[in-house]
């Protein structure tokens, strides 16, 4: 833990990083908006036990306060029905297990804060708030809702079949969510795990199976999904966005070419820039007292002092919570 706060708030934002890759850009980059919009509370960073001491040290330089976590896994013989690169995400459930904050708000890695959300910390307890996802784009083409061309931002345009029932029910998008942790809640997440097969969105699907009685819509400017832009462009008014999630393919600001489908849009480029100003900003750099000099001056850290990428560490497996050992993804 760093010594960003010497007394520790009850709210805070947390993200979650695992493997040894370059998603620790976009943790930097959150914290460093967060600051920017003049936040009241700190960014929690959950790591996996890969994720190199390099990396650590630049979080919280960065006045991130990090939190190791170990892997949670759902039983072995199932997980070859959830898409690889999402197994790992179930480790996201640990974040229930941080109960010296009375709530918390999830966020991403690869998402960054345009304008300041704490209010959102203010809604009613006993809910899970976050934003309806869109069904529209091709990782869903196993789906119902792809084939039939159904999309809940739009429900009007294509009526879902009555000879199939009922709609779906409200589906959010997990890169963003306002929850509360328990431990209660965190063993009853694990002992459903037990018995739930996992489906293609892994952990995402998992948690909206969890949550689906308790579950509150909030609008997409808390987490506007890129494709929102091609596939609901009605739906969006790019200046009334308060949170953006680079969640669609090429969409990475720090791995971004505009080469990839729809990277060549120019609202793509806008909210790409936003985030490179926000990530270059020297003026937004952690500020930590320098209690050792007798005068008052400030130490700034900034986020590429000192990065020297070095091999992964190896993953250290608690027994309790997996079944075998797997390298993580090196983003979340």
């Amino acid at each position: 833990m760093s010594a960003a706060d010497t007394k520790e708030p009850k709210r805070a934002y947390v993200t979650f990083l695992a493997g040894n890759g370059d998603y620790w850009k976009g943790v930097v980059g959150l914290a460093k908006g967060l600051r920017k919009t003049k936040s009241a509370y700190p960014l929690v960073v959950a790591v996996l036990p890969d994720v190199p001491e390099e990396h650590l040290q630049i979080l919280e330089s960065q006045g991130c306060i990090v939190r190791h976590i170990e892997p949670v896994y759902p039983p072995e013989s199932q997980t070859q029905f959830s898409m690889a690169y999402y197994v790992i995400n179930y480790s996201k459930l640990r974040i229930w297990e941080f109960v010296e904050y009375e709530k918390m708000i999830y966020l991403d890695g690869d998402i960054q804060v345009f304008e300041n959300i704490d209010h959102l910390f203010d809604m009613p307890e006993g809910y899970f708030y976050a934003v309806m996802d869109c069904f529209c784009e091709k990782t869903w083409s196993k789906s119902p809702q792809y084939k039939i061309g159904y999309c809940q931002q739009c429900p009007e345009k294509v009526q879902w079949p009555a000879d199939l029932g009922s709609p779906p029910p409200p589906y959010f998008n997990a890169g963003m969510f306002v929850y509360e942790p328990r431990l209660l809640t965190y063993y009853d997440l694990l002992e459903t795990l037990k018995v739930t097969t996992p489906s293609s969105f892994a952990e995402q699907d998992f948690l909206n199976m969890f949550f689906k009685d308790v579950y509150k819509p909030i609008p997409p400017v808390y987490n506007l999904v890129l494709a929102f832009l091609w596939r609901h462009p009605e739906n969006v008014d790019i200046d009334q966005v308060k949170v953006v999630h680079y969640c669609a393919a090429g969409s990475k600001p720090w791995r971004y070419t505009g080469e990839e489908e729809n990277m060549e849009r120019e609202d793509i480029k806008m909210v790409v820039k936003k985030w490179w100003d926000i990530y270059e900003d020297p003026s937004l750099d952690y500020l930590k007292n320098n209690d050792d000099d007798d005068d008052d001056d400030e130490i700034v850290v900034k986020a590429d002092e000192h990065v020297k990428v070095g091999p992964p560490f190896i993953d250290v497996i608690s027994e309790t919570d997996a079944v075998d050992q797997r390298s993580a993804p090196s983003a979340a």
